[in-house]
């Protein structure tokens, strides 16, 4: 799963957060967004039902890109996220009894860190993707400063006050990927929409990425 999500990271640094979706929706939301170029999706677990939009996403797109949730704070429900078929399991904190029992159940675990501690601690409990957050109370420059200390196979992602607006700025720090959610979706946001803001995000990240090639 890791080799998946490292593909679509490469391709498009984007994991799309729908907190606030419902499971009527999730469907139409999910093939906007994987139609616009992103393919990594999380639904929060503050969502209405949010394990019934997991699985609604897992069994629409599953094969084709990585769903999986936000907000995880306790172990069941990781294994309920797990048995809706979610691959990715991101956290607003580092905890380590539930990073491992993500990788127990074949989830990849996106903790949440802030300081270098906890991104060591995240990192030695197994977990490959490290989410800074809230990105924008930290800046670039505190990830620029991680970064170097990190091991090579950490992967880092923006989550909070991060965009297309500043994505330049990120990558050059040393992300390798965003977390946006507001952006592309708020509840009540139309599929149609959702494909445009998607697209237009799309767009500018390409652009950057070209632009440092």
């Amino acid at each position: 799963m890791s080799r998946y999500i490292d593909d679509w990271l490469a391709e498009i640094p984007v994991v799309a957060i729908i907190r606030g979706v419902t499971p009527d929706e999730a469907t139409e939301i999910g093939a906007a967004i994987m139609e616009a170029g992103v393919g990594i999706i999380e639904v929060p677990l503050n969502s209405p039902s949010p394990f019934e939009s997991i699985e609604n996403l897992s069994k629409a797109f599953g094969d084709k890109c990585v769903i999986g949730c936000g907000t995880l704070v306790n172990l069941e429900d990781a294994q309920r996220v797990a048995d809706a078929g979610g691959k990715i399991a991101v956290t607003p904190n580092t905890n380590r009894g539930i990073i491992r029992a993500c990788l127990e159940l074949g989830m990849e675990p996106i903790p949440g860190w802030a300081t270098p501690t906890e991104a060591f601690e995240a990192h030695q409990a197994g977990a490959k993707y490290l989410k800074l957050f809230p990105a924008g109370t930290y800046g670039a420059g505190h990830v620029k400063a991680v970064r170097a200390v990190l091991p090579k196979e950490s992967k880092v992602l923006a989550v909070g006050g991060v965009g297309a607006h500043n994505a330049a700025e990120w990558l050059t720090a040393g992300v390798d990927g965003f977390g946006i959610g507001s952006e592309i979706y708020k509840a009540g946001r139309s599929a149609s929409e959702v494909y445009q803001r998607t697209n237009e995000i799309v767009r500018s990240i390409i652009q950057i990425l070209e632009s440092e090639k």
